[in-house]
């Protein structure tokens, strides 16, 4: 039997979305206050989901344990209160919640064997929410 878990986190961060390939005013149209030239921090709420069979012995499909030690290890020691503009994993690229979204599911793509990782999903604020679930290669492009 595959199941599915989905596990939540939590972790704040600050960033300043702002692209240097475009114009101040560019910037501020396309970014609004999210562009403010100091950042503003957000509280992340982060889902991850794994899947796999049900282990007889256990019960699980994995060991909460196990996705906790490397959620916290890789992810949350990484961004938690931590400017995302200065993260190695963001220099050259802007740290929107959507490239956030897809930065956490490669780490954790790369980190976490446990379970198979079916995709990791952030809420920003209470409007606004992400997933990302690994390259789609059927992407239609609008």
């Amino acid at each position: 039997m595959k199941a599915y878990l989905t596990r939540r986190y939590r972790f704040a961060a600050s960033h300043r979305l702002h692209s240097d390939a475009m114009s101040t005013a560019q910037n501020a149209a396309t970014y609004g206050k999210c562009n403010n030239p100091h950042g503003h921090g957000q509280n992340y709420a982060l889902e991850v989901t794994v899947s796999g069979p049900v282990e007889e012995n256990t019960g699980m499909v994995c060991n909460l344990v196990d996705l906790d030690e490397t959620v916290k290890r890789e992810v949350l020691e990484r961004f938690d209160l931590q400017n995302l503009n200065l993260t190695q994993e963001f220099s050259g690229n802007i740290p929107t919640t959507e490239n956030l979204c897809e930065t956490i599911y490669d780490i954790l793509q790369r980190s976490f064997h446990h379970a198979h990782l079916e995709k990791v999903r952030i809420e920003e604020t209470m409007l606004n929410s992400f997933e990302y679930a690994g390259k789609e290669e059927n992407f239609v492009n609008w």
